[in-house]
């Protein structure tokens, strides 16, 4: 398996409009991603097409933080 990346404006986008299931499934996938021992990436695209890495989750605590932040404003 290979990393997973998550492009946080997507995910932004999706707390901006409560789909909690989608998110739920992007998370769903990132867990199982860390539990086969590969790492999350999330990656922020800029409006000029390039990406910026801003960060790399590789326990599930980490991740389980990042849900919780995500959640937390819908």
């Amino acid at each position: 398996m290979q990393e997973y990346i998550i492009h946080v404006n997507q995910v932004e986008e999706l707390q901006m409009i409560k789909d909690q299931d989608e998110l739920e499934r992007i998370f769903s996938r990132a867990k199982s991603t860390i539990v086969q021992g590969e790492a999350v990436v999330l990656v922020r695209k800029n409006p000029d097409g390039t990406s910026n890495k801003v960060d790399e989750l590789t326990t599930e605590t980490e991740l389980e933080q990042l849900k919780e932040k995500v959640f937390k404003y819908m």
